[in-house]
């Protein structure tokens, strides 16, 4: 299947931080102030977005990145009001301490093919403060988007490919996207429908271990519909990482 083009868009400080600390060649990162919008001079701001989005590429990967704040869903609403109707639309939503696949969907949500969440509870654990969570967030969420957009374009499974993604994440559908290091099983991993699995394992990193660790994820997710794999990743040494990313109907 051919590229695509992904735009990865940060609404607010939060969000932008997230797009700027994406390292992948080849992404478009936009980020939008709320500060102009509050301006006098807003709807030349708006007018400014509106132009912007309304070129966006057909068939893009339009994601966009920001905490769940009113002003935030503002700034969404002119963004996906200029949007083609051709692009497909993600959301990545900051929501500190609230898991929002336990929420009824929200009104705001129609518009996205899967609108996936993080409710940095993974970040508030240990001595974070507020600050520092969100700070940590930034970077292993761009992180994170930098090795999907990666693998997806170079390196991706020999099982999968952009038809198996179409295929997660289309419908309407909440959605979680982790790069971990580490696993708290104790989480609820079990609830979600479909989705990938993927252990990236550094050249050094005893594969005993990456086997352990796929396993116990296969016997929490062994009747849903997942796809499973192994990826090497030289930057990662001794060291393995999950990509996870799980999806399930609103």
């Amino acid at each position: 299947m051919p590229s695509f083009t992904h735009i990865f868009v940060g609404i607010g400080n939060t969000g932008s931080r997230i797009v700027n600390g994406i390292t992948a060649d080849g992404v478009i990162k936009v980020t939008v102030n709320p500060a102009y919008y509050l301006l006098p001079s807003s709807e030349r701001y708006a007018e400014r977005l509106r132009s912007f989005f309304e070129s966006v590429p057909k068939d893009s990967f339009l994601w966009l990145v920001f905490d769940d704040k009113p002003l935030n869903h503002e700034l969404r609403e002119v963004i996906e009001a200029a949007l083609p109707g051709d692009v497909i639309k993600l959301a990545y939503v900051l929501t500190p301490n609230r898991e929002l696949v336990t929420n009824g969907k929200p009104e705001w949500a129609g518009g996205f093919e899967t609108v996936f969440y993080d409710s940095l509870w993974d970040f508030f654990k240990g001595e974070y403060s507020i600050s520092e969570a969100f700070e940590s967030a930034s970077r292993g969420i761009g992180r994170m988007f930098s090795k999907l957009y990666y693998y997806l374009e170079t390196q991706m499974l020999v099982n999968i490919d952009y038809a198996d993604l179409f295929n997660m994440i289309r419908g309407g559908n909440v959605g979680i996207l982790r790069l971990l290091r580490g696993v708290d099983f104790d989480w609820h991993w079990g609830l979600w429908d479909r989705g990938l699995v993927a252990l990236l394992v550094g050249e050094e990193a005893p594969l005993k271990d990456a086997h352990s660790i796929l396993g116990r994820f296969q016997e929490i997710l062994s009747e849903k519909d997942v796809i499973w794999g192994v990826i090497t990743d030289r930057e990662l040494g001794k060291d393995s990482e999950i990509l996870a990313l799980l999806v399930k109907r609103w």
